[in-house]
Formats: C-alpha cells, structure tokens, sequence
C-alpha cells in the first residue's frame, strides 16, 4: 500500500460505508472519504483525482451508473468499484461498460472488501510504474535524439572547415549549428580587427535589424567585452542579465570566446528568447563551435602567409631573371664591339700580317664567336 492514498466512498447507507471505511479501509492506513450522492462524487473526483472510488449503483438521484459517464465525461481516471446487490448482475454488466473496474456484491465480508479494494489499488499503482517508466523512456530517448543531432551536426561543421574555402559560408555554417545545439533563437559572430584590436560583426542569423546594420562594425552588447578580457566562456540568464544591453535581444546569454592559444581573437554569441539557462552540455559544444571558427582563421592566416611568401618569390625570381637578361645583353654587345676591329684587321686592309699573327688573331675570332652562340643559347625563363 502506498501511504496515504486517498479512496473516495460513494454511499447513502451510513452503515454500508462506515463497514467499508471506518473498520475494513481505514485501519489499514487508507485516507478515506464519504459523499452520498453522485452530485458531490463528481465534484470530490474532478477536485482531487482519488486514488480509488467506491460507488452504490442505487444511489439517491443520479444512479452509480450516471456518475461512471460523467466522471468519464470529464476525463477523471480514478478507478471505480461498483457496489451492487445481489440480483444486479445485469447493472453491474453495464457498469463494466462505462468504465468500472470491479463490483462488489452486497452483502460481503470486510476481508473481501480489502481484497478487491488492494486489488484495484495494485493494478492502479502498476499502471502508474508503466506510465511513468514509459515516460522516462521517452524522455531518454528524446535526450539521446538530441545527442545524436548535435553530434551529427559537430561532424559537419568539421567537416565544413576542411572543405568550405569561402569563410564568410563557413561562418554562416557555423552559426546555423550553433543555433542548433544551444537551441537559440539568435546568433553572431565578431572578431577582432588586427589594427584597432575593436571586435567587430562578421556574420549573425536573427539579429534585429537595428542590430544587424551594424556589420562590419563594433556592437557594444555590454557583455562581450568582459569575455574577450577573461578569455572564459560565460552564461547568464535571468534578472542579472536584464542590466546588461544584450537582455533586449533575450533572456539567456551565452557568449564563447574565439582563441588561437591563449590570445582571443573573436567572440561567438547565442540567446534564447525564453528565460532558460544554456547547459553546460549545451555549453561544451558551443565551445567546440568556437574552436572550429579557430581553426578556420588560423587556416585562413596561413593561406594569407603562403600567398605573401609566393608573391615575394615570383617577384625575387622575376629580379633574378631581369639581371640575368640585362647580363646576357651586354655581353653581347661587348663581343660584337670586339669583334669589329678584329674582323677589320683580318682584312688586311690597315696592313699585311704574317701567318704567325693571322694565326693568332682566327683563334681569337673564332673564342669570341662561340662565346657569342653560347650567350644567345642562355634560356631565360618566361617573366
């Protein structure tokens, strides 16, 4: 027996209910009540929900069988014992139709009494495990749904960083799961300027206009500041929240620093419109949210690095092949100022020369002449 369950008794004969109260139900620690009639049976039920009702099928004005149909009219579910005479076994029939879930025969022993009524009390009190196990179950299963959403949408987002180039998409991917997991109606994103060190909006989703014409710029919501000095993540909901700018746009706030180490360099922001707390849970993934924007701009900072560095090699290179080219010329010019007065002696024409100095002016010509073709052949790479 569960302690204290109340039994509703619904009888006009004093002597009928105080056999079946006072001395069956009451000493074994039932909380018992007496109405006769349905009228005030019907009132008792609604009010308080008994935990068992014992009802006279030959009560004054409206019958037992009329307070089954009301009492089922206005969904009450307390089980209900019919009390019958004996010769009512067709009434008790339809008693069973509308709802009841025993008789009881009059006249009766005490100890029968008890047995029906613990009877009914222990099918009632497995129906209430059932019910409430069942609930349980559902709530888990609810609980491990979400699980595996919000563990779904980790992946994704993960994956999204390694294969999204564009960042403003990856920001907006990163948002919509943000959204998601912390179950919030609003959600933006700032990050910090290198030259001015002011963190300013990149992206949001929900932002009131007044709000989201602010892109680009600094938003002073009176609670980022304090997160990008402490580098903690930090939620807030309720009546401490309402003196901070940031309660006009809800009434629970989480805000999860941006870090590339230790060093924060931006500033992820949910809120929910309802005046509930972000979980911890709820919290912990917004936070591998916030390391995922990470990744994204330390990927982004190196991709900035190695195209600065190819830039400085193209034009290093692009020097290199100037110089190359502007030597290659005026060694070209140099032979063929050479090679004219060479080329004019060999003519003779300024004096005869014997063979020992023809011989050594040839092999002169012919030095400058391959130096000549071995300069044209130097490939000079396309500017």
């Amino acid at each position: 027996m569960a302690p204290g369950e109340q039994i509703l008794i619904v009888e006009s004969d004093p002597d009928i209910a105080d056999l079946i109260g006072r001395q069956s139900l009451q000493p074994l620690g039932y909380q018992v009540t007496v109405v006769g009639d349905a009228a005030s049976a019907i009132k008792f039920a609604i009010q308080t929900t008994p935990s068992l009702i014992l009802a006279n099928l030959n009560l004054p004005g409206l019958s037992g069988k009329d307070m089954l149909a009301a009492l089922n009219a206005q969904g009450v579910k307390s089980p209900v014992i019919v009390i019958a005479e004996k010769g009512q076994e067709s009434d008790a029939i339809q008693a069973f139709r509308l709802g009841a879930s025993d008789v009881i025969f009059w006249p009766v022993r005490d100890a029968e009494v008890v047995s029906i009524v613990e009877r009914a009390l222990s099918q009632t009190r497995e129906s209430r495990e059932r019910q409430k196990m069942g609930s349980q179950i559902d709530s888990m299963n609810a609980e491990l749904q979400k699980r595996l959403r919000d563990l779904t949408t980790i992946l994704s987002t993960a994956k999204a960083v390694v294969s999204i180039t564009d960042q403003r998409v990856l920001f907006d991917r990163i948002l919509e799961s943000a959204l998601q997991v912390a179950e919030a109606d609003i959600c933006w994103l700032m990050l910090r300027e290198e030259r001015s060190n002011a963190y300013l909006l990149r992206a949001q989703r929900n932002l009131p206009e007044a709000w989201a014409k602010k892109m680009n710029q600094p938003v002073d919501d009176g609670i980022s500041s304090l997160v990008a000095l402490s580098g903690e993540s930090l939620v807030m909901s309720g009546s401490p929240l309402q003196k901070l700018k940031v309660s006009a746009l809800g009434k629970s706030i989480g805000v999860i620093p941006i870090k590339i180490q230790s060093e924060v360099i931006g500033l992820l922001i949910v809120a929910r419109k309802i005046d509930r707390e972000i979980t911890r849970e709820a919290q912990t993934l917004l936070e591998a949210m916030a390391d995922y924007a990470s990744i994204s701009l330390v990927n982004a900072r190196l991709f900035r690095a190695l195209e600065k560095n190819a830039e400085s090699a193209r034009t290093g290179e692009k020097h290199r092949y100037a110089a190359l080219e502007a030597v290659r010329n005026s060694i070209q010019t140099e032979l063929q100022a050479a090679s004219y007065p060479l080329n004019l002696v060999l003519t003779e024409m300024p004096g005869a020369l014997n063979p020992e100095q023809r011989q050594a002016l040839e092999s002169v010509q012919g030095a400058l002449q391959r130096l000549s073709r071995s300069s044209e052949k130097t490939v000079v790479p396309n500017k």
